[in-house]
């Protein structure tokens, strides 16, 4: 994909994208914390399986790999271009506020950190999922609407050239787009502990209302008769800027509609043996033919 896209903007090289690492102090001490957070979650597997409890290695490689996508869009050659090519800063903005969070929601980092951890460890842990501040950004109301504001407020506004232009403040958007995304896939995805609960046909509901305001905003920018920033970006760039954001940003949504089902349809199974327990505590299933 952004191979086939370079192909249309001579500005940006193939060169660049794999060799253009960034090496300023805040993008090093960025890749120095997601290193260090990968080594953590690997210690807690670790220590988990000392204690003959099994992690799931699909939840590791899913958290490897938001740390990656993280990297990847913010470390790496290809942020080199999020100043300068807006159809690159649309990928860069769907990888920390969709795929990243996405994967790192599914591999339950705080149920591994509460499972790994000591008594007091485990405790503090606690107090933090359920103080105030998490509590009100979790809320599934407020975690839809952040996400959404944070967008439209990006995209819309002067936002956008303000971060182009302000280093600082770029910084901070990228850190911004990868919470505001985290709280938002939480309450649909989420695997961890959580004090706001919904069902999965809430969980739905939560994502289909969200799915008009991601297309007119696509669209808005796609057919805008000027460019988002015409000292940085020409129209061409910016139309096909909201072109990806509006069909990726749909093919996240539905990849987690498709989630949501797998994710119902095991709690359906659990709920089925449970039941099953309970009825027959002390014999065998009824038999269940295979047709």
């Amino acid at each position: 994909m952004v191979l086939f896209l370079a192909q249309l903007s001579p500005s940006v090289t193939i060169n660049q994208l794999l060799t253009g690492f960034q090496l300023d102090p805040l993008s090093i001490l960025a890749d120095a914390a997601l290193v260090a957070t990968a080594i953590l979650y690997i210690l807690g597997v670790r220590r988990l399986a000392k204690r003959n409890r099994i992690w799931s290695k699909w939840r590791t490689l899913s958290f490897m790999g938001s740390l990656f996508t993280i990297f990847f869009a913010v470390g790496s050659g290809f942020a080199s271009y999020d100043d300068s090519v807006f159809w690159m800063h649309v990928i860069q903005h769907l990888l920390l506020m969709n795929a990243a969070p996405i994967m790192l929601v599914l591999s339950a980092p705080v149920t591994l950190a509460l499972q790994a951890s000591n008594r007091s460890t485990t405790t503090s842990i606690l107090k933090i999922i359920n103080s105030r501040y998490i509590s009100f950004w979790s809320f599934p109301i407020v975690a839809w609407l952040s996400n959404w504001v944070t967008m439209y407020a990006y995209f819309l506004t002067p936002l956008y050239s303000l971060s182009i232009r302000h280093p600082l403040f770029h910084y901070y958007t990228h850190l911004h787009f990868l919470i505001a995304g985290f709280f938002f896939w939480s309450v649909v995805l989420g695997l961890d502990p959580a004090k706001h609960r919904l069902s999965f046909g809430a969980k739905l509901a939560f994502l289909l209302t969200g799915i008009p305001f991601g297309s007119f905003l696509g669209i808005a920018i796609m057919q805008s008769s000027r460019s988002i920033d015409p000292a940085a970006n020409t129209l061409t760039d910016t139309h096909m800027g909201g072109s990806i954001l509006w069909i990726f940003g749909e093919i996240f949504t539905f990849a987690a509609i498709g989630i949501i089902f797998v994710q119902w349809s095991r709690a359906e199974e659990r709920s089925a043996k449970r039941l099953d327990r309970e009825l027959y505590p002390d014999s065998m299933p009824p038999y269940q033919p295979n047709s």
